[in-house]
């Protein structure tokens, strides 16, 4: 039931976690499931008692990288997830944080916490032996890029010799059919 949006099938929880109002940490086994061996997760919130949808992306998308495509131990651990730019909470406020992570074949699977928000102090602090990065999961960052300076020039170049491929296929063509 992982699959189904928006929290792997789950329903909203009345035995809610205390999160940190500043934002807090967030740990997963990416590797529980088969087929995980590269992975891109994203991390949304959403606000209120039942949310409809998670539409505050706390974080940028980001990729892992496990040992095997196979199931694998481990664990990642984010240790200040921050709360989303131009979001206003309050102590005592309820939201949902959303965990999607998509797999290589193109499957996400969905997973939720849903949170009170509270005072730093009275949340359980974050230690090693609870929030940790296993060795062998890798991290890469998503990004996007306006320009590739490279490619242009090489294109472009190469231009008036592109336009005559046709014709050259055509006269090869020709040439193995007769």
């Amino acid at each position: 039931m992982q699959w189904m949006y928006p929290c792997g099938g789950m329903p909203t929880s009345t035995n809610r976690t205390l999160w940190p109002i500043g934002g807090g940490a967030v740990a997963l086994q990416p590797g529980w499931f088969p087929g995980h061996a590269a992975a891109f997760f994203y991390i949304n919130l959403g606000l209120g008692n039942q949310p409809l949808n998670m539409s505050f992306p706390m974080l940028p998308p980001f990729q892992i990288t496990g040992p095997s495509k196979l199931n694998y131990d481990g664990t990642i651990c984010l240790p200040q997830v921050p709360l989303p730019a131009n979001v206003t909470i309050n102590v005592g406020d309820n939201a949902t944080i959303q965990v999607i992570e998509t797999a290589v074949h193109g499957a996400a699977l969905y997973n939720c916490v849903d949170i009170t928000f509270a005072e730093p102090s009275q949340v359980q602090p974050v230690k090693n032996d609870t929030c940790f990065n296993s060795t062998d999961i890798g991290f890469n960052l998503v990004f996007t890029t306006t320009s590739l300076s490279a490619a242009p020039s090489v294109l472009a170049s190469s231009t008036p010799y592109l336009a005559i491929l046709p014709l050259l296929a055509a006269v090869v063509a020709a040439g193995v059919w007769s």
